[in-house]
């Protein structure tokens, strides 16, 4: 296949995962995607990615396009990512939303784009080993991704040595997996912490309800401007007045959105503005 005709197939790819996902298909990605799109050319019959990108516009193949468009997403994660930021969420940012939340002592957080999971059971883990601090409480983990087989993936808990080993440690790993056939099993304690649910970030949330804590980490860096702005929009719908966003290290809403700015307290975390622009108050940090 000739330079024109790679081109041209990137070139309907970018425009067709833009359209269904938001994600931009940048550069430096193309032999990733080329690679994940092997499996599906030889599984239809197809010559080339230029024929797949030519079928694919012709929108007579929506099947086609699901696989083809969960094939392409960026599945990228692990346990306990960014650590130090991590710590800072389950530390000082945890602390201050219990002692705003003390009087009703109940917390619901959404895990947005988790791909196969890795974020809300790390988030899991974390409330297990400080079970005593948090008894008493109703927390509720919601975890979405736009990816069936990411979602199925994460229900079932199961990651092979090499996922288990990346972020995790090993004390962790023993006292919350089991292994199975070289896998290892998150445990039940841990599994049913989490609700998994599809869902693509595109679309509204306001049937998630609301949320105390919202993590989309590491998705929007992917996105085109306009897409961007869209789903932090869906985000703030879903927020409380005073709840906290978290976003990757290398993210930010500055220049993106009017509804989310710094959160004042935690680097690296993000809170509701009001509509008259004036700040919403961050929950209230008192000694617990």
């Amino acid at each position: 296949m000739g330079e024109a005709a790679v081109a041209r197939a990137h070139r309907k790819l970018s425009d067709l995962l833009a359209r269904e996902t938001g994600q931009q298909l940048l550069a430096n990605r193309h032999w990733r995607v080329e690679m994940a799109l092997k499996p599906i050319l030889r599984k239809h019959s197809i010559p080339d990615i230029d024929m797949l990108a030519t079928i694919l516009d012709g929108g007579g193949e929506p099947e086609l396009l699901k696989e083809c468009m969960e094939s392409m997403v960026n599945n990228e994660t692990c346990f306990f990512r960014d650590q130090a930021n991590f710590a800072l969420l389950t530390g000082p940012v945890m602390d201050s939303l219990r002692a705003a939340r003390s009087s009703t002592k109940r917390l619901r957080i959404w895990s947005s784009a988790c791909s196969t999971g890795q974020e809300p059971l790390s988030l899991a883990m974390s409330f297990l080993e400080n079970a005593d601090k948090w008894r008493g409480w109703s927390i509720h983990i919601l975890a979405t991704d736009i990816s069936t087989s990411a979602m199925a993936k994460a229900r079932k808990g199961q990651y092979s040595q090499f996922e288990i080993q990346r972020g995790l440690p090993v004390m962790l790993m023993l006292k919350y997996f089991d292994q199975v056939d070289g896998d290892w099993l998150a445990k039940p304690e841990v599994r049913k912490m989490v609700t998994f649910a599809q869902h693509n970030q595109l679309d509204s949330a306001r049937h998630l309800g609301q949320f105390d804590l919202i993590l989309c980490r590491n998705m929007l860096m992917y996105l085109c401007d306009n897409k961007r702005r869209e789903v932090l929009e869906h985000l703030a719908s879903a927020l409380t007045n005073d709840g906290v966003l978290m976003l990757g290290a290398a993210e930010t809403v500055i220049g993106q959105t009017e509804k989310f700015e710094a959160s004042r307290e935690f680097r690296g975390f993000y809170q509701r503005t009001s509509a008259s622009g004036v700040s919403v108050s961050s929950p209230q940090r008192r000694a617990v």
